[in-house]
């Protein structure tokens, strides 16, 4: 008997088809048809919209770059130097898409459509799964030609929004597989708060050097005192233009950002995963309103990087193999 309101249902979000999963006070909208994109994820009751969604008049520019809202999938993740993807014995060419850096940026999945394999709902939680099946013909196939299989699962529940993805090598040969979430979150999330009002913390480790083009030196650069707080009581996510990287450092045996409306005493927190070993952050020029702590296997510009591939996340799957993580968004309110 289903005692708290659970519903998987198709609909639409400013105009563009979706699936909406909803379940007690919470609700989230997934695009399907761009990019799989979580656009939203909020709870209704207390009005908090966590992820940072785009207004109705800024929709025609979400879909002409859908980046910097909701949770964009990154495959490969962020910038390859001249666009050249050196893997075993040959380079791939990936097309040079930030002209001001001469690089490739953020890879190919965060703007395709993806196939909804199920979506459903009972007494437990609502669900979908999304997947993409590359095979020759596929428009990813054309700069990485390996045949393989990625799989997105979102399940909300009263224990928050569940993240599930998978990556299968489905080929005859081994594939790389590198791959980050560009999430947007809120800041504020809470109506009536303000930017001022909010603090985060971040699992971070080392901070990579990155040279004009915003690649990788294979050096490490030392941590200002604003990030030692990142890392233990917390600073505000705009206290300086941020567009860094860094190493992950998980602690008490997990890797996460919190959020804290230090006003309301509510903590969003985003545990992604220990198999996540770099961050990105990014807080457009420290502009408040929303910023993007981004989880990501892979050092930025791996393959082109003369360092250990365990130390920079360099990961390859064999034929059949599978990798996958598990991650979560939920909130903890502190009563003082």
């Amino acid at each position: 008997m289903i005692t708290t309101e659970s519903k998987a249902y198709e609909g639409l979000y400013q105009g563009e088809k979706a699936v909406w999963l909803s379940y007690g006070r919470y609700e989230a909208a997934v695009l399907p048809e761009i990019g799989g994109n979580l656009i939203a994820f909020r709870d209704k009751e207390k009005g908090y919209r966590f992820l940072h969604e785009p207004a109705e008049e800024e929709m025609e520019s979400f879909k002409e770059k859908p980046i910097i809202h909701g949770i964009p999938v990154l495959f490969p993740p962020n910038r390859y130097e001249d666009g050249k993807f050196p893997w075993n014995g040959t380079c791939y060419q990936l097309p040079v898409n930030e002209p001001s850096t001469g690089n490739h940026l953020h890879g190919f999945l965060h703007n395709i459509p993806w196939t909804v394999e199920q979506y459903a709902a009972d007494e437990y939680a609502s669900r979908i799964t999304l997947v993409q099946q590359v095979r020759e013909g596929h428009p990813v196939y054309r700069y990485l030609p390996h045949e393989f299989t990625i799989k997105l699962s979102y399940v909300l529940s009263d224990l928050g929004l569940q993240q599930h993805i998978v990556v299968r090598n489905d080929g005859t040969d081994a594939m790389p597989c590198l791959l980050a979430f560009h999430t947007s979150i809120n800041a504020p999330f809470a109506p009536g708060s303000t930017a001022a009002d909010y603090k985060f913390t971040m699992t971070t480790g080392k901070r990579w050097e990155l040279n004009d083009r915003m690649l990788p030196t294979g050096q490490f650069q030392p941590l200002k005192p604003e990030e030692e707080l990142m890392k233990s009581t917390g600073i505000s996510p705009f206290f300086e233009p941020m567009d860094n990287h860094y190493t992950s450092e998980p602690q008490n045996g997990r890797n996460r950002m919190e959020l804290t409306d230090t006003r309301l005493q509510v903590t969003l927190v985003y545990d992604v995963g220990t198999a996540f070993k770099h961050w990105m952050i990014w807080n457009n020029n420290a502009t408040e309103g929303f910023f993007c702590p981004e989880p990501q296997i892979n050092l930025v510009n791996a393959p082109s990087v003369s360092l250990p591939a365990e130390q920079i996340g360099l990961l390859s799957l064999a034929p059949g193999e599978i990798w996958e993580e598990t991650g979560r968004l939920y909130c903890i309110e502190r009563k003082n």
